[in-house]
């Protein structure tokens, strides 16, 4: 019976990293890929400690494991891992054969949550499908009347009472907006399936917010150059990441904010489906701030309707980015430390129809 290392090397749940004589990556399994948010073509041939840090316990128990040629594991240490936020993990490394190659495996403490969350993406919007409708039709056309009236009346109004009839109107024209926002999540109707090249989505995204909400924002470039298209809609797609990079630029400090743009391709992840069917979801898009984070409270809840870690927020943006992604056969997720947040947008792969 022949044996398929590669499948094997694959199948590890835990990030597993396979290091030259000279700790240059020399590959990384799956795990290790969605670990560090970076495919294999990324990472391969990179020096561990442009990731890990030039001082990092990890490189002393590389050092360790092939100066002595034994096994060297550390549980619970704190392990920084490029722009991620320290995470508490345990680490092993071994040498492997005489050559000086080292395999270092990784077990982070929260490895499992992350799909956990994004898996909530599917049903996320659900319950106001069927309230969005009564809105548009209960609330609409009274409301139009009642921004109606107050205009006849502003015409006859005092100075005093026409700033009222002003202040009905502002009012009634904001929660308009609202509910057409809302509206949008009663429309069912199927996406377009086009061929999106997502790296022009994201420059048409960071030109728009380089004009207007993100002036101040200083913009980091992370793009893997092969990354092939995703079916979709270009202009929902575009909605997504425009909201999710806003929501990065008002998370980010007002000294010092930056966002960084992230694409990489990761063979093997996939979603399970009704029925035991499973879609590949090999597009990852980051977009990563180093804003103060996302309340712990709020995490679990963070893509349904009316959760928003803004005091003035509507709650409705991430709940309507979860709608669209879903659509498109994907799934968002987030994961989020005190001056790090990271959503990530996982997507299939266009084939040409049959």
């Amino acid at each position: 019976m022949s044996v398929d290392y590669e499948a094997i090397w694959n199948a590890n749940p835990y990030p597993a990293i396979m290091l030259d004589a000279e700790d240059r990556i020399q590959s990384v399994n799956i795990s290790a890929e969605i670990f560090a948010g970076l495919s294999d073509r990324q990472l391969r041939g990179k020096p561990i400690t442009q990731f890990s840090g030039a001082g990092s316990a990890v490189l002393d128990m590389v050092q360790q494991a092939r100066r002595n040629s034994v096994s060297y594991a550390q549980h619970d240490i704190e392990l920084v891992w490029a722009d991620h936020p320290p995470r508490v993990a345990s680490v092993q490394a071994a040498p492997v054969g005489d050559d000086g190659l080292i395999l270092l495996q990784l077990q982070p403490r929260s490895i499992a949550e992350k799909m956990d969350r994004s898996l909530s993406a599917r049903a996320a919007a659900r319950s106001v499908t069927g309230m969005a409708a009564m809105l548009a039709h209960e609330i609409k056309n009274p409301l139009a009347g009642i921004s109606g009236a107050a205009q006849l009346l502003e015409m006859s109004a005092t100075r005093d009472d026409a700033e009222l009839t002003v202040l009905i109107r502002e009012e009634a024209e904001r929660i308009g907006k609202l509910l057409e926002r809302v509206e949008q999540f009663g429309d069912l109707r199927p996406v377009a399936r086009d061929p999106v090249n997502i790296h022009d989505i994201l420059n048409r995204a960071k030109l728009s917010a380089e004009s207007g909400f993100g002036k101040a924002v200083r913009f980091v470039e992370d793009y893997d150059p092969s990354l092939p298209s995703t079916p979709g809609d270009a202009d929902q797609l575009m909605q997504v990441m425009l909201n999710l990079i806003k929501n990065a630029a008002e998370a980010a400090p007002k000294m010092g904010a930056m966002i960084t743009l992230r694409t990489a391709y990761r063979s093997g992840v996939s979603l399970s489906l009704p029925g035991g069917r499973r879609e590949s979801l090999p597009l990852e898009i980051s977009i990563i701030d180093n804003g103060h984070g996302v309340p712990d409270d709020l995490k679990a809840d963070l893509f349904e309707p009316f959760v928003s870690t803004k005091a003035a927020g509507s709650g409705l943006g991430l709940a309507l980015v979860s709608k669209i992604v879903s659509q498109h056969g994907g799934v968002v997720e987030c994961e989020s430390e005190p001056g790090w947040t990271a959503f990530r947008v996982l997507l299939p792969v266009w084939k040409e129809p049959r």
